[in-house]
């Protein structure tokens, strides 16, 4: 069985062996370097050609963000950031997601005898998945695939009853901002399920509300969905929404689903399809497995449009492809497309 090349770029020498030592026990993965800073990485990266890297955001001489601006459109490749869990950490880590990281992990928050075994599960997963995720798209220096013009404001009519509901995972805190970033003001409610920890939901929120005409929050119970306005579900917790007569409203749990994601794509899915039924738009954007894939069925089931991003502009087609194959959406279709397809669905309807 052919192994997963990794390199391992970080400043700690603790971290560099203990990810070494931890990552190496696993068959399927093959440690063939490790680095101190991006200039040693560089480097490493010509002379080992590693499949996936792991990368520190939080380095002197030239910070991990730094780096992946100068990597990815020129050597693109699947980059895990290890990042901390310090409000500085966490808004490095959505830099270095928009910079072309495909996923993160955090440190423990205390001394790296404590919470190193979690971490390590929680990194070879996302090594084994981000080892297939297609970052080639990089080489443009964006994300961005297509030359759709965003919507105009005017092209949509204000509606309180609409809903758009949007489920990602692996890839999609990108694909997520470049959704809503072609989105006109006069959008519908937006309800957001993007796979994420507790306490990083909140930053990623911050984020994209600076870089979007929308309103971005991270949600809370009690919260109205309303138009021009994009609710995150916080990490941790579960989102549903419900529909007061007039508005829908949010509410979140700190409940586990059966499948362990917490927030689940599932679970807001289901209660779209209770409350908005064919009054919603279901997105299916990348990610790996198939949360949300049933969920948005039965939300085609009762009369809502369904899109899933294709297969050219997902960093991961796992979520997306279970979609379009077992029927729940009707249609793949490029990133950039989607939005102006979102408009022309309101306009249908």
């Amino acid at each position: 069985m052919k192994k997963i090349r990794v390199l391992i770029v970080d400043d700690s020498e603790i971290v560099r062996n203990t990810l070494s030592s931890g990552l190496a026990e696993d068959p399927e993965i093959e440690v063939v370097g490790t680095a101190e800073d991006p200039y040693d990485a560089r480097d490493q990266i010509a002379k080992l050609n590693p499949e996936v890297l792991t990368l520190d955001v939080e380095m002197p001489r030239m910070t991990g963000v730094q780096f992946l601006r100068y990597l990815m459109p020129q050597f693109p490749m699947p980059v895990i950031v290890v990042s901390s869990i310090t409000e500085k950490g966490k808004q490095v880590t959505m830099d270095a997601l928009e910079a072309g990281a495909i996923d993160f992990v955090t440190k423990p928050s205390v001394e790296m005898d404590r919470g190193v075994d979690e971490m390590l599960q929680e990194i070879l997963a996302k090594i084994k998945i981000a080892a297939k995720a297609d970052v080639s798209f990089w080489k443009t220096g964006t994300c961005s695939k297509s030359t759709t013009a965003a919507p105009k404001a005017s092209q949509v009519t204000v509606d309180e009853t609409r809903l758009i509901a949007i489920g990602a995972s692996t890839g999609g805190v990108e694909a997520t901002r470049q959704l809503l970033q072609k989105l006109p003001m006069t959008s519908p409610g937006i309800v957001i399920a993007q796979h994420m920890p507790i306490g990083f939901t909140a930053a990623y929120a911050s984020k994209l509300n600076e870089q979007c005409s929308l309103q971005v929050r991270e949600a809370k119970t009690g919260d109205q969905v309303l138009p021009g306005c994009a609710l995150i579900a916080p990490g941790g917790q579960q989102m549903q929404i419900e529909f007061s007569g007039k508005f829908y409203q949010i509410k979140c749990t700190p409940e586990e689903n059966p499948a362990g994601h917490s927030p689940s794509i599932d679970v807001l899915f289901r209660s779209v399809a209770e409350h908005a039924k064919a009054k919603a738009i279901g997105i299916m954007l990348t990610g790996m497995g198939d949360d949300g894939v049933d969920a948005m069925q039965v939300m085609r089931q009762a009369g809502a449009r369904t899109l899933a991003q294709d297969e050219s502009s997902s960093a991961v087609f796992g979520m997306p492809y279970e979609a379009y194959k077992r029927g729940a959406a009707e249609k793949l279709m490029a990133l950039d497309d989607i939005p102006a397809a979102i408009v022309e669905l309101l306009k249908e309807s």
